[in-house]
């Protein structure tokens, strides 16, 4: 048989590009973003002086990192269902004589939804608790780390008192808040990254033991989105206490290689930040709006359905799915409901199985 490589009548085959342009309103708002932090970070440090130059690639990889997240972000906001839900989502929440009230409602749901997480414990407390512990450990990392790598925060010592220590934020002196070194104030101060990194080392091992045992995670996880974060939060948890454990224990061997060993790691986990797993922190902020959406559909007019006439969905809902799915290119005109969103789940149910016995000419039993 002749190879079709080297018969000219074989008509080759067109292998769809994949869509690499970027997307100027989210360049520009990444650049925005940078340019932002950038200038903080020149004014907060007092013009560089307070800025640590042994900390400038931190420092370059938040600002890329910032980038990609913004980036991101605005991509993900321009996508025609976020798009709606988030405008919707400010309409009710800046609508008068509720402002206040929806406020007060704001908070509650940051409260519950992205604080307490109490939706991921009514799912499971194991997962929780994981959750719980890599959260709060990545929060403290992240309050202490980014003002200290911008220049913003640095501790100096009181000329009467060399042993007493004392912050500058912003290059104010806030002699107020002088402790001694070796006090318990002090300690904490000074340890308050390796408690972070015990926290997170908890909730990574919590995590890992969970993927290893259930049978659901092991059949759906990615090592890529699942595994990889996992991986890069215990490798820059690790390597961070054992800065620690060199200074303190080991007369400061290996202490230079574990310094870059651990630049590294947290190089690498503040670039894999906005395209990884770790992104949904930043849409779980904005899923506050989409849970003010729901509470905000449940408490107004609900839609019927036109079959049975039960109420299965908010008002609001029902015109925004037929406002939105036509942009997307779904057509769901019905010749008996005018739209199939106009229909509860169940009528849906009964009506497929009612067409499907229809064509195959049976009846129902």
């Amino acid at each position: 048989m002749q190879s079709s490589l080297n018969n000219p009548k074989t008509e080759s085959i067109q292998i769809p590009m994949m869509d690499v342009s970027l997307d100027r309103k989210g360049v520009m708002a990444g650049l925005v973003f940078s340019v932002v932090l950038s200038i903080l970070i020149f004014i907060g440090s007092n013009r560089l002086k307070s800025f640590d130059g042994a900390l400038a690639g931190y420092c370059f990889s938040t600002l890329f990192a910032l980038f990609g997240v913004v980036y991101r972000y605005a991509v993900w906001l321009q996508r025609p269902a976020t798009k709606l839900y988030w405008e919707r989502g400010w309409q009710l929440f800046w609508q008068k004589g509720h402002r206040w009230q929806n406020t007060r409602k704001f908070f509650v749901l940051a409260w519950e939804k992205l604080l307490e997480q109490r939706f991921i414990r009514q799912r499971s407390r194991g997962r929780w608790a994981a959750h719980q512990f890599i959260f709060w450990g990545c929060v403290l990392a992240i309050l202490v780390t980014f003002p200290l790598t911008f220049g913003w925060l640095h501790f100096a010592s009181l000329p009467e008192k060399p042993d007493h220590y004392y912050m500058v934020l912003f290059g104010i002196d806030m002699t107020f808040t002088a402790f001694y070194a070796r006090s318990v104030v002090g300690w904490l101060y000074f340890h308050m990254l390796n408690i972070a990194a015990v926290l997170c080392l908890i909730g990574v091992t919590l995590a890992v033991a969970r993927r290893m045992k259930d049978e659901a995670e092991i059949t759906t996880q990615r090592f890529d989105n699942d595994m990889m974060p996992l991986i890069l939060l215990f490798a820059v948890s690790v390597t961070g206490m054992m800065l620690t454990v060199s200074n303190m224990f080991m007369e400061g061997k290996f202490y230079y290689w574990i310094t870059t060993t651990h630049a590294v790691t947290v190089m690498l986990w503040l670039l894999y930040l906005p395209f990884g797993k770790f992104f949904h922190i930043f849409q779980r902020i904005a899923n506050v709006g989409v849970w003010f959406y729901k509470a905000s559909g449940a408490e107004s007019e609900q839609g019927k359905c036109a079959r049975c006439g039960d109420e299965y969905i908010s008002l609001m809902h029902q015109q925004d799915i037929k406002t939105i799915l036509p942009e997307l290119g779904f057509n769901y005109e019905h010749e008996q409901a005018e739209n199939w969103q106009n229909l509860c789940p169940s009528c849906r149910r009964k009506m497929v199985t009612a067409n499907q016995f229809r064509i195959s000419g049976k009846e129902f039993m």
